[in-house]
């Protein structure tokens, strides 16, 4: 039986490659971005692979429009068997510069979307009795901050906030519905890219693996994590760094 994945933020990025990803093992996708021209282009390349591809021009933030969306979804293919929260907003202002407008808005991408969808999908799971969510928190919840060259306090809160969500909702949802989250390190996408290339040597140097992540890297975790049968695994943060953090 198909499965249905959306993917937030999956129009570029990480949230791209874990599209790609299920898209390739199988998985139709539900992609929901702000951004029209990245839903387009990511969509017409899973539909080159031959699966169904949606797209909703949506801010995850906005609590009415995912339930809109999922009810949309549900009524056309059933419950969604799989949930990437993956949409992101980083901010680098220090305590002593951001606003509270500026700190509400990374909360609100950050956490409270995570929120807004794992709360629209969660009753179709549950009457399903199977499900899977993954969150997409960072290495910055366990380390502060991947670098001290800029402050990453509001992001590292909002991250840090996934964590304690997936622990408690995998606890709430078990047995039938597994609630993970990943936590990328140093990731090359279009958005890091400019930041990575400033400071690469330096970055490379502390990651064991000695180079910096991909797309695919984090994409083939959340794939195990929504897909694998059986799964003993539920309430767990992964980090996928290359091991540049113990913990």
């Amino acid at each position: 039986m198909t499965k249905t994945a959306i993917i937030t933020g999956g129009g570029r990025g990480i949230g791209r490659g874990c599209a790609h990803e299920l898209a390739r093992q199988g998985c139709d996708i539900v992609l929901v971005d702000l951004i029209a021209e990245d839903l387009d282009n990511t969509r017409a390349e899973i539909e080159q692979m031959g699966r169904s591809c949606r797209t909703y021009l949506a801010d995850v933030a906005d609590f009415a429009r995912a339930h809109e969306i999922v009810a949309e979804i549900e009524a056309a293919t059933g419950p969604v068997e799989i949930l990437v929260n993956n949409a992101g907003k980083s901010n680098t202002d220090g305590i002593t510069e951001i606003t509270e407008d500026s700190f509400d808005r990374t909360i609100a991408i950050n956490l409270k979307g995570a929120f807004n969808w794992t709360h629209a999908v969660a009753p179709g799971m549950v009457k399903a009795k199977s499900g899977r969510i993954v969150m997409m928190s960072s290495l910055n919840a366990h380390s502060g901050g991947v670098t001290s060259a800029v402050s990453k306090f509001s992001y590292t809160t909002a991250k840090a906030g996934l964590l304690g969500m997936t622990k408690a909702l995998a606890k709430e949802l078990a047995p039938h519905v597994l609630v993970n989250a990943v936590c990328p390190g140093v990731i090359e996408t279009e958005r890091s890219n400019d930041m990575i290339r400033a400071r690469k040597d330096d970055l490379v140097r502390g990651i064991s693996l000695g180079r910096t992540g991909t797309p695919a890297d984090v994409a083939q975790v959340v794939a195990f994590l929504s897909l694998s049968e059986p799964c003993f695994v539920t309430g767990q943060d992964i980090k996928i760094d290359g091991l540049q953090w113990i913990s």
